[in-house]
């Protein structure tokens, strides 16, 4: 499949109290035309980071950015502008993402204004349409973000996202902020905008039942990198590095009797600000050896996944 999204060894370096934060640290990864990539991993791995680089919301150390074939790493803001319209993000927090002071009506039709796309009763016809799309009733329209529910504003996020008739979205933990009665819902409202509108996702998350139910691929990050991606059958059936093991052996289950046994991590959660030497998970790992501790692993294909570890094989 044709890549619609690709970046070449991305680095997001930024200096906090005289030391420098690693955020991202050396990334390549490629996204095919309409597939769901979830990005899973600990808080503080980069993640977030990383989708918004994607989308040049933050600027890259170095690397490259490749967006339909066009190098976007350095492309000035007024020449990204018309781009922005194909790239869109879902953020984590649906009431900080909303303007208190505008009414639904407005905060999805903003986007329509911006770009000209619509004005006056066309304007109102496609919000309408929007809402509606991600099931939201017009008795909507006149309301604040103060007077919806969880669900409901980032359904709303979702609709503003989608004014400008995006092909790439970037959902950054959209549903960790909403009940769990709820998640499902936008989980799988998500899944059939993709199908129907031939989205491209980065699925950003921690909740693996999730990611395993709405992504294609799986990517795991650690410390700035992916140390594993692939199928995502392949990674939950078949996962290769201790950290993606511990990972899933942690997940809750439904049935407690199917619980796996936890892969004991040592040790606290890294810092992008003392990366360690050799392969950064080392610290923390059960496996870890000499050659570890001093040699850094390089992500290779292993069957149909990729995993940076010398054990993988």
């Amino acid at each position: 499949m044709t890549a619609l999204v690709e970046i070449r060894d991305l680095r997001v370096h930024h200096t906090s109290g005289g030391r420098t934060v690693r955020a991202v640290d050396g990334v390549s990864l490629s996204l095919a035309a309409g597939e769901t990539f979830g990005l899973v991993g600990e808080s503080g791995c980069g993640k977030s980071t990383l989708g918004r680089a994607l989308l040049r919301l933050v600027d890259s150390t170095s690397g490259t950015i490749l967006f339909a074939g066009q190098d976007i790493t350095k492309t000035s803001q007024t020449k990204l502008r018309p781009l922005r319209r194909k790239m869109q993000m879902v953020f984590q927090d649906p009431y900080a993402s909303l303007n208190p002071r505008m009414v639904v009506e407005d905060l999805v039709g903003e986007a329509l204004d911006i770009h000209r796309l619509a004005s006056g009763p066309a304007r109102k016809s496609r919000v309408v349409d929007l809402l509606s799309r991600v099931g939201l009733s017009n008795d909507v329209l006149g309301k604040n973000a103060h007077e919806l529910s969880g669900g409901m504003r980032q359904r709303v996020c979702i609709a503003r996202a989608l004014a400008v008739e995006p092909t790439f979205l970037v959902c950054d933990e959209p549903v960790s902020a909403l009940d769990v009665s709820v998640r499902a819902q936008v989980v799988n409202l998500l899944a059939d905008l993709r199908d129907n509108l031939g989205l491209t996702l980065l699925f950003i998350a921690h909740d693996l039942s999730v990611v395993r139910h709405l992504s294609t691929r799986v990517g795991v990050m650690y410390l700035g990198k992916i140390v594993e991606e692939g199928p995502t059958e392949e990674i939950f059936s078949r996962p290769r590095h201790p950290y993606t093991r511990a990972l899933l052996a942690a997940a809750p289950v439904a049935d407690p009797s199917k619980r796996k046994t936890i892969v004991p991590l040592s040790g606290e959660p890294g810092s992008a600000l003392a990366v360690p030497s050799g392969c950064r998970f080392h610290p923390r790992c059960p496996e870890a050896e000499d050659r570890c501790r001093i040699e850094e692993p390089a992500l290779l294909q292993i069957g149909t996944a990729k995993v940076a570890c010398f054990h993988a094989s």
